[in-house]
């Protein structure tokens, strides 16, 4: 039987459309994935990411076990930030990519929920009797995720901490209603600003009236779906799609979150070798010419000759084209290079163009919409 969050009753009586994704039965919409798209590029959404797999990991050892298993440098991290990377098996493949949020007392990894368990299971063969405690604690905890240009400010007043004083891709605990314990973090799967919220999910009425007052004030609840178009807008690799145990980071274009002068990690003797590899199949993004979307599988040609296979694609909501995220050969990455894609038995042009396809504009204090993104550290 498949897992549900303490909102689950909630989303089924509210017209949630329910399918199985990861163990969990998640609402994929509400209304249509196209008008919960554009709420959260133009207004606020709010998503149930209650799935999403956070684990506690404390202790005397902490870090050298992180900095053990993830690419990215953990040690240089100061308290309340956030940072992302990637945990890698020996072959340099990805096992997962991870949020991991420096704490006071202990460090949090976020990670997919299809990942959840192998994660753990990772952690825990590789402590090697050090001083560490790894909690799971998805099921005691539940997650929100508010985002758009209006998301800020429909959350102002929500929390002891103004959300809008913390710097992007930084965390603090704070309280709600006075006296409830949560902690909260800047961050996102969009392409927008807004917040992600964690609280106990141990009394469940809690998690519903947080999730009921935020849509009093105005955020408008969205499903899996938009949070897939949303999230290949903003060029966003999705595990299971761009991410994989047979793709490094460098293929994927994540090398700026692999350190490798941080020491040694597992993994990293293969991403040396393959980090200059010349013959390994790179994502890109693709703009097809038509209104057909490609989808997951989908070959991609150059004159009869398949170079690659795409990975994600969608029409845009936003931009209202199709568009792929795909893996092709070496030589054929060049931004303007013409292809053709095989949508469903037809040739589709397509041609090369660079990633992100969508970036939110600048806002009237002059903020990066790069920024938005997460943080090249």
């Amino acid at each position: 039987m498949a897992l549900r969050t303490p909102l689950y009753d909630w989303h089924v009586g509210h017209g949630g459309r329910m399918v199985e994704f990861s163990g969990w039965d998640m609402p994929v919409q509400y209304t249509s994935i196209a008008l919960e798209h554009q709420a959260v590029r133009t207004a606020a959404g709010l998503f149930d990411i209650s799935h999403m797999g956070r684990l506690s990991i404390n202790g005397a050892d902490a870090l050298p076990l992180i900095q053990q298993v993830y690419s990215n440098n953990a040690a240089a991290m100061k308290i309340g930030q956030v940072r992302y990377g990637l945990i890698c098996n020996e072959r340099g493949g990805v096992r997962d990519d991870v949020l991991l949020y420096r704490r006071s007392h202990d460090w949090m990894m976020v990670v997919n929920a299809s990942n959840r368990d192998k994660i753990v299971s990772w952690l825990e063969q590789h402590k090697n009797g050090r001083a560490v405690e790894i909690t799971d604690q998805t099921l005691t905890t539940c997650m929100f995720a508010v985002q758009g240009p209006q998301a800020l400010a429909l959350c102002r007043g929500l929390t002891e901490a103004d959300p809008e004083q913390l710097a992007y891709y930084h965390a603090m605990p704070t309280h709600y209603h006075g006296n409830k314990a949560c902690f909260l973090s800047r961050t996102g799967y969009t392409g927008e600003d807004g917040i992600e919220i964690i609280v106990s999910a141990l009394d469940w009425t809690q998690a519903v009236e947080l999730w009921e007052e935020l849509i009093r004030r105005g955020a408008k609840p969205c499903g899996l779906g938009a949070r897939d178009t949303l999230r290949l807008e903003a060029a966003m690799p999705l595990y299971g799609h761009e991410l994989s145990e047979e793709i490094d980071p460098f293929q994927a274009g994540l090398g700026w979150a692999v350190k490798l002068d941080k020491g040694d990690f597992i993994g990293r003797d293969a991403l040396l070798r393959r980090r200059d590899e010349k013959t390994l199949p790179r994502r890109v993004g693709l703009e097809l010419a038509g209104r057909r979307a490609a989808r997951e599988g989908s070959t991609v040609l150059h004159k009869e000759r398949i170079i690659g296979h795409v990975t994600s694609g969608t029409v845009t909501p936003t931009l209202n084209k199709a568009i792929a995220m795909a893996y092709v050969e070496p030589a054929f990455t060049t931004v303007g290079t013409v292809c053709t894609v095989d949508v469903r038995g037809k040739a589709e042009e397509a041609h090369v163009v660079p990633l992100p396809f969508y970036r939110r504009k600048t806002d009237e204090r002059g903020t990066s919409t790069s920024r938005l993104l997460p943080p090249k550290c």
